[in-house]
Protein backbone atom coordinates (compact mmCIF):
# COMPACT_ATOMS: atom_id res chain seq x y z
CA UNK A 1 0.00 0.00 0.00
CA UNK A 2 1.35 3.61 -1.39
CA UNK A 3 2.03 5.94 1.70
CA UNK A 4 0.52 8.67 2.25
CA UNK A 5 2.29 12.28 1.73
CA UNK A 6 2.55 13.09 5.25
CA UNK A 7 3.56 9.38 6.08
CA UNK A 8 6.39 9.59 3.35
CA UNK A 9 7.08 13.51 5.22
CA UNK A 10 7.32 12.07 9.03
CA UNK A 11 9.78 9.03 7.21
CA UNK A 12 12.37 11.87 6.27
CA UNK A 13 15.31 12.43 7.84
CA UNK A 14 15.81 16.54 8.29
CA UNK A 15 19.18 17.92 8.43
CA UNK A 16 19.38 20.91 10.88
CA UNK A 17 18.63 23.64 9.98
CA UNK A 18 21.88 25.23 10.25
CA UNK A 19 23.37 22.73 7.93
CA UNK A 20 21.01 23.80 5.27
CA UNK A 21 21.48 27.97 5.99
CA UNK A 22 25.66 26.94 6.07
CA UNK A 23 25.78 25.18 2.71
CA UNK A 24 24.06 28.92 1.47
CA UNK A 25 26.87 31.11 3.02
CA UNK A 26 23.94 32.02 5.93
CA UNK A 27 25.82 32.37 9.41
CA UNK A 28 24.58 30.92 12.27
CA UNK A 29 23.93 34.37 14.28
CA UNK A 30 21.68 35.83 11.13
CA UNK A 31 19.37 32.80 11.66
CA UNK A 32 15.83 33.00 14.39
CA UNK A 33 15.74 29.25 14.97
CA UNK A 34 11.90 28.00 15.28
CA UNK A 35 13.05 24.56 16.79
CA UNK A 36 15.62 22.76 14.69
CA UNK A 37 14.18 22.43 10.95
CA UNK A 38 12.76 26.12 10.39
CA UNK A 39 14.20 29.57 10.88
CA UNK A 40 13.98 32.82 10.12
CA UNK A 41 16.46 34.83 8.39
CA UNK A 42 16.96 38.33 9.61
CA UNK A 43 16.75 41.20 7.43
CA UNK A 44 20.07 42.52 8.11
CA UNK A 45 22.36 39.76 6.80
CA UNK A 46 19.74 39.86 3.51
CA UNK A 47 20.35 43.49 3.02
CA UNK A 48 24.18 42.69 3.11
CA UNK A 49 23.89 40.30 0.33
CA UNK A 50 22.20 43.34 -2.25
CA UNK A 51 25.73 43.66 -3.73
CA UNK A 52 25.83 40.38 -4.99
CA UNK A 53 24.71 38.99 -8.34
CA UNK A 54 21.70 37.22 -9.13
CA UNK A 55 21.36 34.23 -10.53
CA UNK A 56 18.70 32.63 -12.73
CA UNK A 57 15.16 32.66 -11.82
CA UNK A 58 12.44 29.96 -13.21
CA UNK A 59 8.68 30.28 -13.12
CA UNK A 60 6.62 27.81 -12.55
CA UNK A 61 3.13 27.67 -13.34
CA UNK A 62 0.48 26.01 -15.17
CA UNK A 63 -2.87 24.73 -16.86
CA UNK A 64 -5.99 26.14 -15.79
CA UNK A 65 -6.61 23.71 -12.39
CA UNK A 66 -8.89 21.11 -12.52
CA UNK A 67 -10.45 19.19 -9.17
CA UNK A 68 -7.79 15.91 -10.31
CA UNK A 69 -5.07 18.82 -9.23
CA UNK A 70 -2.16 19.46 -11.19
CA UNK A 71 1.08 19.47 -8.91
CA UNK A 72 2.50 22.80 -9.46
CA UNK A 73 4.34 22.76 -5.87
CA UNK A 74 5.03 19.25 -6.28
CA UNK A 75 6.53 19.91 -9.68
CA UNK A 76 8.70 23.31 -8.15
CA UNK A 77 9.88 21.06 -5.13
CA UNK A 78 10.94 17.97 -7.42
CA UNK A 79 12.50 20.57 -10.31
CA UNK A 80 14.47 22.49 -7.23
CA UNK A 81 15.74 18.79 -6.30
CA UNK A 82 16.62 17.74 -9.53
CA UNK A 83 18.58 20.78 -9.95
CA UNK A 84 20.62 20.12 -6.82
CA UNK A 85 21.58 16.82 -8.28
CA UNK A 86 22.75 17.65 -11.31
CA UNK A 87 25.09 20.00 -9.85
CA UNK A 88 23.22 23.60 -9.38
CA UNK A 89 23.11 25.24 -6.59
CA UNK A 90 19.24 26.11 -6.30
CA UNK A 91 16.92 27.57 -4.02
CA UNK A 92 13.07 27.15 -4.24
CA UNK A 93 10.81 29.89 -3.24
CA UNK A 94 6.91 29.29 -2.34
CA UNK A 95 4.19 30.45 -0.46
CA UNK A 96 2.78 29.69 2.71
CA UNK A 97 -0.29 26.98 2.45
CA UNK A 98 -3.17 29.70 4.16
CA UNK A 99 -5.56 27.78 6.53
CA UNK A 100 -8.80 28.64 4.58
CA UNK A 101 -7.33 25.95 1.80
CA UNK A 102 -5.83 23.38 4.17
CA UNK A 103 -9.05 23.12 6.51
CA UNK A 104 -11.25 23.42 3.19
CA UNK A 105 -10.18 21.49 -0.02
CA UNK A 106 -6.51 20.93 -0.16
CA UNK A 107 -6.05 19.56 3.00
CA UNK A 108 -2.39 20.27 2.56
CA UNK A 109 -0.07 22.50 -0.15
CA UNK A 110 3.44 21.79 0.78
CA UNK A 111 4.17 19.78 -2.45
CA UNK A 112 3.15 15.67 -2.50
CA UNK A 113 4.47 12.14 -2.85
CA UNK A 114 8.54 12.24 -2.69
CA UNK A 115 8.72 16.40 -3.67
CA UNK A 116 7.98 17.99 -0.69
CA UNK A 117 9.10 20.88 1.63
CA UNK A 118 9.02 19.70 5.23
CA UNK A 119 8.10 19.96 7.93
CA UNK A 120 5.12 19.73 6.11
CA UNK A 121 2.60 19.73 9.68
CA UNK A 122 4.31 23.06 10.49
CA UNK A 123 3.76 24.34 7.20
CA UNK A 124 0.32 23.55 6.55
CA UNK A 125 -0.68 24.62 10.23
CA UNK A 126 0.42 27.77 11.68
CA UNK A 127 4.26 27.45 10.93
CA UNK A 128 6.19 30.43 12.35
CA UNK A 129 3.12 32.47 12.32
CA UNK A 130 3.42 35.06 9.56
CA UNK A 131 -0.56 34.99 8.66
CA UNK A 132 -1.50 35.80 12.22
CA UNK A 133 0.75 38.96 12.64
CA UNK A 134 -0.74 40.06 9.54
CA UNK A 135 -4.61 39.17 10.54
CA UNK A 136 -3.39 41.36 13.22
CA UNK A 137 -1.78 44.50 11.75
CA UNK A 138 -5.14 44.51 9.16
CA UNK A 139 -7.41 44.17 12.01
CA UNK A 140 -5.49 47.02 14.40
CA UNK A 141 -6.22 49.02 11.30
CA UNK A 142 -10.01 48.48 11.03
CA UNK A 143 -10.32 49.09 14.99
CA UNK A 144 -7.89 52.16 15.00
CA UNK A 145 -10.77 53.45 11.88
CA UNK A 146 -13.68 52.36 14.03
CA UNK A 147 -12.45 53.87 17.15
CA UNK A 148 -10.93 57.28 15.42
CA UNK A 149 -15.03 57.68 14.12
CA UNK A 150 -16.28 57.02 17.87
CA UNK A 151 -13.77 59.34 19.86
CA UNK A 152 -15.32 62.75 17.71
CA UNK A 153 -13.93 61.71 13.56
CA UNK A 154 -11.57 64.46 13.21
CA UNK A 155 -10.64 63.57 9.61
CA UNK A 156 -14.31 63.72 8.70
CA UNK A 157 -15.01 60.16 7.56
CA UNK A 158 -18.17 59.30 5.88
CA UNK A 159 -19.08 55.83 7.77
CA UNK A 160 -20.95 54.85 4.53
CA UNK A 161 -17.17 55.04 2.33
CA UNK A 162 -15.22 53.08 4.69
CA UNK A 163 -13.74 50.27 2.61
CA UNK A 164 -11.19 48.71 4.57
CA UNK A 165 -12.28 45.37 6.02
CA UNK A 166 -11.29 42.79 8.87
CA UNK A 167 -9.87 39.35 7.86
CA UNK A 168 -9.69 35.74 9.12
CA UNK A 169 -7.78 32.92 7.97
CA UNK A 170 -10.68 30.44 7.45
CA UNK A 171 -13.34 29.76 5.00
CA UNK A 172 -16.44 31.42 6.31
CA UNK A 173 -18.98 32.38 4.65
CA UNK A 174 -21.14 34.00 7.18
CA UNK A 175 -18.44 36.79 7.64
CA UNK A 176 -18.76 38.06 4.19
CA UNK A 177 -21.10 40.71 4.97
CA UNK A 178 -21.85 41.82 8.59
CA UNK A 179 -22.80 44.97 10.32
CA UNK A 180 -20.71 46.27 12.86
CA UNK A 181 -21.14 48.53 16.13
CA UNK A 182 -24.71 47.49 17.06
CA UNK A 183 -25.73 47.75 20.63
CA UNK A 184 -25.77 51.23 21.67
CA UNK A 185 -23.44 54.43 22.01
CA UNK A 186 -20.63 52.70 23.55
CA UNK A 187 -20.21 50.17 20.61
CA UNK A 188 -19.46 52.83 17.76
CA UNK A 189 -21.88 53.72 14.83
CA UNK A 190 -23.32 51.16 12.90
CA UNK A 191 -22.03 50.11 9.75
CA UNK A 192 -21.91 47.25 6.55
CA UNK A 193 -19.00 45.90 6.17
CA UNK A 194 -17.92 42.54 5.89
CA UNK A 195 -14.50 39.35 6.03
CA UNK A 196 -12.00 38.93 3.72
CA UNK A 197 -9.68 36.05 3.82
CA UNK A 198 -5.73 36.73 5.42
CA UNK A 199 -4.44 35.67 2.07
CA UNK A 200 -6.95 38.22 -0.18
CA UNK A 201 -6.17 41.26 2.08
CA UNK A 202 -3.75 44.35 0.93
CA UNK A 203 -1.36 44.08 4.01
CA UNK A 204 -0.69 40.38 2.98
CA UNK A 205 0.12 41.58 -1.06
CA UNK A 206 1.83 45.08 0.99
CA UNK A 207 3.92 42.43 2.57
CA UNK A 208 5.21 40.35 -0.01
CA UNK A 209 5.91 43.50 -2.39
CA UNK A 210 7.84 45.06 -0.16
CA UNK A 211 11.60 45.37 -0.55
CA UNK A 212 12.50 46.01 3.21
CA UNK A 213 10.81 47.17 6.51
CA UNK A 214 11.16 51.08 5.39
CA UNK A 215 9.55 50.60 2.44
CA UNK A 216 7.01 48.07 3.83
CA UNK A 217 6.10 50.90 6.61
CA UNK A 218 5.98 53.29 3.25
CA UNK A 219 3.10 51.38 1.77
CA UNK A 220 1.14 50.41 4.77
CA UNK A 221 0.66 54.18 5.24
CA UNK A 222 -0.49 55.04 1.79
CA UNK A 223 -2.95 52.13 1.81
CA UNK A 224 -6.50 53.92 1.42
CA UNK A 225 -8.74 52.92 4.30
CA UNK A 226 -12.09 55.33 3.98
CA UNK A 227 -13.13 58.25 1.75
CA UNK A 228 -14.60 61.82 3.57
CA UNK A 229 -18.00 63.07 2.82
CA UNK A 230 -16.01 65.12 -0.22
CA UNK A 231 -14.48 62.04 -1.46
CA UNK A 232 -11.17 62.97 -0.31
CA UNK A 233 -9.07 59.75 0.28
CA UNK A 234 -8.32 58.79 3.98
CA UNK A 235 -5.17 56.40 4.49
CA UNK A 236 -3.46 54.57 7.21
CA UNK A 237 -1.06 57.43 7.85
CA UNK A 238 -3.86 59.45 8.42
CA UNK A 239 -4.70 57.53 11.24
CA UNK A 240 -1.21 57.40 12.46
CA UNK A 241 -1.71 53.39 11.97
CA UNK A 242 1.08 52.14 9.80
CA UNK A 243 3.71 52.47 12.28
CA UNK A 244 1.92 50.26 14.79
CA UNK A 245 1.48 47.81 11.73
CA UNK A 246 4.87 47.55 10.51
CA UNK A 247 6.28 47.11 14.01
CA UNK A 248 3.42 43.70 13.95
CA UNK A 249 4.72 42.82 10.71
CA UNK A 250 8.64 43.52 12.11
CA UNK A 251 9.46 39.82 12.45
CA UNK A 252 7.18 38.34 10.39
CA UNK A 253 9.22 40.25 7.52
CA UNK A 254 12.22 37.73 7.54
CA UNK A 255 12.14 34.69 4.89
CA UNK A 256 11.38 31.44 6.69
CA UNK A 257 13.69 28.88 5.43
CA UNK A 258 13.11 25.06 5.31
CA UNK A 259 14.39 22.53 3.51
CA UNK A 260 12.86 19.95 0.94
CA UNK A 261 12.68 16.06 1.59
CA UNK A 262 16.10 15.98 -0.47
CA UNK A 263 17.24 18.85 1.79
CA UNK A 264 17.04 21.58 -1.32
CA UNK A 265 16.74 24.98 0.92
CA UNK A 266 13.19 26.60 0.24
CA UNK A 267 12.08 29.93 1.84
CA UNK A 268 8.38 29.54 2.24
CA UNK A 269 7.12 33.08 2.87
CA UNK A 270 3.94 35.14 2.27
CA UNK A 271 0.61 33.32 0.35
CA UNK A 272 -1.38 35.61 -1.69
CA UNK A 273 -4.19 33.75 -3.65
CA UNK A 274 -3.53 34.30 -7.25
CA UNK A 275 -7.68 34.25 -7.91
CA UNK A 276 -8.42 37.15 -5.72
CA UNK A 277 -4.21 38.51 -5.22
CA UNK A 278 -1.32 39.07 -7.00
CA UNK A 279 -0.06 35.02 -6.10
CA UNK A 280 3.67 35.36 -5.13
CA UNK A 281 5.66 34.51 -2.76
CA UNK A 282 7.53 37.44 -1.09
CA UNK A 283 9.49 39.94 -3.08
CA UNK A 284 12.45 39.56 -0.02
CA UNK A 285 12.42 35.91 -0.06
CA UNK A 286 12.54 35.59 -4.08
CA UNK A 287 14.96 38.21 -4.35
CA UNK A 288 17.40 37.21 -1.50
CA UNK A 289 17.56 33.60 -2.81
CA UNK A 290 18.60 35.01 -6.44
CA UNK A 291 21.75 35.80 -4.05
CA UNK A 292 22.31 32.68 -2.40
CA UNK A 293 21.84 30.68 -5.28
CA UNK A 294 22.43 30.13 -9.39
CA UNK A 295 18.84 29.14 -9.90
CA UNK A 296 15.62 29.75 -7.93
CA UNK A 297 12.47 28.03 -8.75
CA UNK A 298 9.25 30.00 -7.19
CA UNK A 299 5.87 29.20 -8.52
CA UNK A 300 2.47 31.62 -9.28
CA UNK A 301 -0.78 30.16 -8.31
CA UNK A 302 -2.94 28.63 -10.35
CA UNK A 303 -2.74 28.53 -14.03
CA UNK A 304 -1.21 30.93 -16.26
CA UNK A 305 -3.96 33.33 -16.82
CA UNK A 306 -3.92 34.29 -13.04
CA UNK A 307 -0.12 34.03 -11.18
CA UNK A 308 2.10 33.97 -14.30
CA UNK A 309 -0.13 37.37 -15.78
CA UNK A 310 0.14 38.89 -12.00
CA UNK A 311 3.64 37.90 -11.68
CA UNK A 312 4.94 39.55 -14.74
CA UNK A 313 2.50 42.43 -14.97
CA UNK A 314 2.99 43.36 -11.34
CA UNK A 315 6.23 41.63 -9.77
CA UNK A 316 8.10 41.79 -12.51
CA UNK A 317 6.86 45.26 -13.52
CA UNK A 318 7.37 46.45 -10.24
CA UNK A 319 10.66 44.68 -8.87
CA UNK A 320 12.78 44.45 -11.93
CA UNK A 321 12.69 40.44 -11.58
CA UNK A 322 13.32 38.61 -15.25
CA UNK A 323 12.48 34.71 -15.19
CA UNK A 324 15.11 33.44 -17.34
CA UNK A 325 12.53 30.02 -18.32
CA UNK A 326 9.05 29.01 -17.28
CA UNK A 327 7.53 25.53 -16.67
CA UNK A 328 4.13 24.85 -17.59
CA UNK A 329 3.03 22.01 -15.54
CA UNK A 330 0.09 19.68 -17.19
CA UNK A 331 -1.45 15.78 -16.26
CA UNK A 332 -2.68 13.69 -18.74
CA UNK A 333 -6.00 13.91 -16.20
CA UNK A 334 -6.35 17.41 -16.27
CA UNK A 335 -6.28 17.57 -20.27
CA UNK A 336 -9.72 14.77 -19.87
CA UNK A 337 -11.29 16.77 -18.28
CA UNK A 338 -10.65 20.22 -19.99
CA UNK A 339 -11.57 17.50 -23.20
CA UNK A 340 -14.90 17.29 -21.34
CA UNK A 341 -14.52 13.72 -19.12
CA UNK A 342 -16.57 14.05 -15.42
CA UNK A 343 -13.80 13.29 -12.74
CA UNK A 344 -15.37 10.00 -11.84
CA UNK A 345 -14.02 8.85 -15.33
CA UNK A 346 -10.78 10.43 -15.80
CA UNK A 347 -9.09 7.32 -14.88
CA UNK A 348 -10.45 5.44 -17.91
CA UNK A 349 -7.93 5.80 -21.31
CA UNK A 350 -9.79 8.67 -23.06
CA UNK A 351 -7.17 9.71 -26.06
CA UNK A 352 -9.73 12.07 -28.13
CA UNK A 353 -10.53 13.93 -24.55
CA UNK A 354 -7.38 14.36 -24.06
CA UNK A 355 -6.44 16.11 -27.56
CA UNK A 356 -9.55 18.04 -27.29
CA UNK A 357 -8.59 19.46 -24.04
CA UNK A 358 -5.18 20.50 -24.87
CA UNK A 359 -5.90 23.87 -26.34
CA UNK A 360 -6.36 24.68 -22.51
CA UNK A 361 -2.66 24.00 -22.40
CA UNK A 362 -1.41 25.31 -25.97
CA UNK A 363 -3.23 29.29 -24.85
CA UNK A 364 -1.10 29.23 -21.67
CA UNK A 365 1.95 28.35 -23.30
CA UNK A 366 1.10 30.97 -26.42
CA UNK A 367 0.58 33.55 -23.90
CA UNK A 368 4.00 32.79 -21.71
CA UNK A 369 6.08 32.72 -24.85
CA UNK A 370 4.52 35.13 -27.55
CA UNK A 371 2.64 37.24 -25.05
CA UNK A 372 5.58 37.74 -22.55
CA UNK A 373 8.73 36.70 -24.41
CA UNK A 374 9.57 34.05 -21.65
CA UNK A 375 11.22 30.26 -23.00
CA UNK A 376 9.03 27.48 -21.65
CA UNK A 377 9.04 24.23 -21.45
CA UNK A 378 6.07 21.85 -20.63
CA UNK A 379 6.35 19.39 -17.52
CA UNK A 380 3.78 17.01 -17.72
CA UNK A 381 3.39 15.44 -13.99
CA UNK A 382 3.08 11.88 -14.37
CA UNK A 383 0.15 9.97 -12.78
CA UNK A 384 0.83 6.25 -12.15
CA UNK A 385 -2.77 5.68 -14.74
CA UNK A 386 -1.53 7.75 -17.53
CA UNK A 387 -1.41 5.46 -20.50
CA UNK A 388 1.86 5.29 -23.11
CA UNK A 389 -1.08 6.84 -25.73
CA UNK A 390 -2.14 9.61 -23.52
CA UNK A 391 1.37 10.82 -23.12
CA UNK A 392 2.30 10.42 -26.30
CA UNK A 393 -1.14 12.26 -28.19
CA UNK A 394 0.01 15.01 -24.92
CA UNK A 395 3.80 15.54 -26.44
CA UNK A 396 2.94 15.62 -29.82
CA UNK A 397 0.10 18.32 -29.14
CA UNK A 398 2.89 20.60 -27.18
CA UNK A 399 5.75 19.80 -30.08
CA UNK A 400 3.17 21.12 -32.80
CA UNK A 401 3.48 24.20 -31.19
CA UNK A 402 7.19 24.33 -31.52
CA UNK A 403 8.20 23.79 -27.71
CA UNK A 404 9.09 20.43 -25.47
CA UNK A 405 7.31 18.26 -23.70
CA UNK A 406 9.26 16.12 -21.08
CA UNK A 407 7.54 13.55 -18.63
CA UNK A 408 8.61 14.05 -15.02
CA UNK A 409 8.37 11.84 -12.13
CA UNK A 410 9.02 13.59 -9.44
CA UNK A 411 6.14 12.55 -7.56
CA UNK A 412 7.09 8.89 -7.05
CA UNK A 413 10.53 9.28 -7.25
CA UNK A 414 11.74 12.31 -5.81
CA UNK A 415 14.73 14.59 -7.85
CA UNK A 416 15.69 11.77 -9.66
CA UNK A 417 12.37 11.61 -11.42
CA UNK A 418 12.95 15.51 -12.96
CA UNK A 419 16.28 15.59 -14.48
CA UNK A 420 15.51 15.42 -17.83
CA UNK A 421 13.22 18.00 -16.51
CA UNK A 422 16.25 19.97 -14.88
CA UNK A 423 18.93 20.02 -17.73
CA UNK A 424 15.88 21.08 -20.20
CA UNK A 425 15.36 24.42 -18.10
CA UNK A 426 19.24 24.71 -17.82
CA UNK A 427 19.25 24.81 -21.74
CA UNK A 428 16.51 27.22 -22.06
CA UNK A 429 17.81 29.77 -18.68
CA UNK A 430 21.17 29.95 -20.26
CA UNK A 431 20.64 30.12 -24.48
CA UNK A 432 21.97 33.63 -25.82
CA UNK A 433 19.03 34.07 -27.32
CA UNK A 434 16.37 34.82 -24.71
CA UNK A 435 14.21 37.58 -25.32
CA UNK A 436 12.92 40.51 -23.76
CA UNK A 437 10.48 40.26 -20.99
CA UNK A 438 7.51 41.65 -22.58
CA UNK A 439 4.27 42.87 -20.50
CA UNK A 440 0.54 42.70 -21.70
CA UNK A 441 -0.25 46.55 -21.30
CA UNK A 442 1.87 49.50 -20.89
CA UNK A 443 1.80 51.50 -17.94
CA UNK A 444 0.41 54.91 -19.69
CA UNK A 445 -2.45 52.80 -20.55
CA UNK A 446 -5.89 53.52 -18.57
CA UNK A 447 -7.17 51.05 -16.33
CA UNK A 448 -10.23 50.26 -18.33
CA UNK A 449 -7.43 49.34 -21.55
CA UNK A 450 -5.19 47.46 -18.93
CA UNK A 451 -8.23 45.75 -17.94
CA UNK A 452 -9.28 44.56 -21.78
CA UNK A 453 -5.80 43.88 -22.73
CA UNK A 454 -5.07 41.11 -20.04
CA UNK A 455 -9.03 39.84 -20.83
CA UNK A 456 -8.47 39.62 -24.97
CA UNK A 457 -4.95 39.13 -25.00
CA UNK A 458 -4.75 36.43 -21.80
CA UNK A 459 -8.39 34.95 -21.09
CA UNK A 460 -9.29 34.95 -24.95
CA UNK A 461 -12.64 37.27 -24.89
CA UNK A 462 -14.00 39.30 -26.78
CA UNK A 463 -14.01 42.38 -24.85
CA UNK A 464 -15.06 43.40 -21.00
CA UNK A 465 -17.84 44.97 -19.14
CA UNK A 466 -19.00 46.52 -15.83
CA UNK A 467 -21.74 47.31 -14.30
CA UNK A 468 -22.69 51.52 -13.84
CA UNK A 469 -21.44 51.37 -9.83
CA UNK A 470 -18.08 49.64 -11.22
CA UNK A 471 -17.14 51.63 -14.98
CA UNK A 472 -17.80 54.31 -12.43
CA UNK A 473 -15.48 53.50 -9.46
CA UNK A 474 -13.16 53.11 -12.43
CA UNK A 475 -13.39 56.44 -13.91
CA UNK A 476 -13.07 57.56 -10.68
CA UNK A 477 -9.73 55.84 -9.63
CA UNK A 478 -8.37 56.99 -13.17
CA UNK A 479 -9.49 60.33 -12.01
CA UNK A 480 -7.62 60.59 -8.52
CA UNK A 481 -4.50 59.57 -10.28
CA UNK A 482 -4.05 55.96 -10.03
CA UNK A 483 -4.47 55.46 -13.72
CA UNK A 484 -0.66 54.11 -13.67
CA UNK A 485 -1.27 51.37 -11.27
CA UNK A 486 -1.38 47.62 -12.82
CA UNK A 487 -4.27 45.86 -12.37
CA UNK A 488 -5.08 42.60 -10.47
CA UNK A 489 -8.01 40.50 -11.78
CA UNK A 490 -9.75 38.50 -9.17
CA UNK A 491 -12.12 35.67 -11.01
CA UNK A 492 -12.81 32.29 -11.03
CA UNK A 493 -8.94 29.82 -11.52
CA UNK A 494 -11.16 27.09 -13.46
CA UNK A 495 -11.69 28.73 -16.51
CA UNK A 496 -10.48 31.60 -18.81
CA UNK A 497 -13.60 32.88 -18.47
CA UNK A 498 -15.93 33.99 -14.97
CA UNK A 499 -17.63 30.72 -15.58
CA UNK A 500 -15.99 27.74 -13.51
CA UNK A 501 -18.04 25.32 -15.91
CA UNK A 502 -16.49 26.55 -19.40
CA UNK A 503 -13.53 24.26 -19.82
CA UNK A 504 -10.68 24.17 -22.41
CA UNK A 505 -9.84 27.25 -23.90
CA UNK A 506 -13.15 28.92 -25.05
CA UNK A 507 -13.39 32.28 -27.08
CA UNK A 508 -15.53 35.50 -27.33
CA UNK A 509 -16.32 35.48 -24.00
CA UNK A 510 -17.35 38.74 -22.29
CA UNK A 511 -15.63 39.70 -18.77
CA UNK A 512 -17.61 41.58 -16.33
CA UNK A 513 -16.14 43.59 -13.92
CA UNK A 514 -18.50 43.10 -10.84
CA UNK A 515 -16.57 45.94 -8.25
CA UNK A 516 -13.47 47.72 -8.26
CA UNK A 517 -10.98 48.16 -5.03
CA UNK A 518 -8.05 50.25 -4.77
CA UNK A 519 -4.85 48.37 -3.10
CA UNK A 520 -2.74 51.79 -2.86
CA UNK A 521 -0.43 50.65 -0.67
CA UNK A 522 0.18 47.59 -2.47
CA UNK A 523 0.57 49.39 -5.62
CA UNK A 524 -2.38 47.57 -8.18
CA UNK A 525 -6.22 47.93 -8.48
CA UNK A 526 -8.50 45.24 -7.96
CA UNK A 527 -10.89 44.26 -10.61
CA UNK A 528 -13.56 41.55 -9.04
CA UNK A 529 -15.13 39.73 -11.94
CA UNK A 530 -18.03 37.60 -12.23
CA UNK A 531 -19.06 35.52 -9.00
CA UNK A 532 -15.50 35.12 -7.16
CA UNK A 533 -15.18 36.01 -3.13
CA UNK A 534 -12.69 37.57 -1.59
CA UNK A 535 -13.81 35.15 1.70
CA UNK A 536 -14.33 31.81 0.40
CA UNK A 537 -16.62 28.88 2.21
CA UNK A 538 -16.13 25.52 2.90
CA UNK A 539 -17.00 22.42 0.64
CA UNK A 540 -19.81 19.93 1.56
CA UNK A 541 -17.37 17.38 3.12
CA UNK A 542 -14.33 20.26 4.38
CA UNK A 543 -10.59 18.65 4.86
CA UNK A 544 -10.82 19.26 8.55
CA UNK A 545 -12.78 16.40 9.28
CA UNK A 546 -9.99 13.81 8.31
CA UNK A 547 -7.22 15.81 10.42
CA UNK A 548 -6.60 15.06 13.86
CA UNK A 549 -3.59 14.39 16.20
CA UNK A 550 -2.98 11.16 17.91
CA UNK A 551 -1.98 10.22 21.49
CA UNK A 552 1.86 10.66 20.61
CA UNK A 553 0.94 14.52 19.09
CA UNK A 554 1.74 13.33 15.56
CA UNK A 555 -0.68 15.24 13.05
CA UNK A 556 -2.65 12.75 10.94
CA UNK A 557 -4.91 13.34 7.85
CA UNK A 558 -2.82 16.27 6.09
CA UNK A 559 -2.62 15.20 2.30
Amino acid sequence: MALSNIEIAQAAKLEPITAIAERLGIPDDALVPYGRHKAKVSLRFLESLRERPTGRLVLMTAVSPTPAGEGKTTTTVGLGDALTRIGEKTMICLREPALGPVFGMKGGAAGGGYAQVLPMEDINLHFTGDFAAIAVATNLLAALIDNHVHHGNALGIDVRRITWRRVLDVNDRALRDIVTGLGGPGNGYPRESGFDIVVASEVMAVFCLARSLRDLKERLGEIVVAYTRDRAPVRARDLNAHGAMAAVLRDALAPNLVQTIEHTPAFVHGGPFANIAHGCNSLIATASALRLADYVVTEAGFGADLGAEKFVDILCRTSGLRPSAAVIVATVRAMKHHGGVAVADLPAENVEALQRGTVNLVRHLRTVREEWGIPAVVAINHRAEDTDAEISALIAAVEATGATAIVSRHFAEGGAGAEELARAVVGLSTAADTPELAFTYPDDATLWEKMRAIATRVYGASGITASRAARTQIDRLQHEGFGHLPVCVAKTQYSFSTDASLRGAPEGHVIDIREVRLAAGAGFVVMICGDIMTMPGLPAVPAAGTIDIDDEGRIVGLF
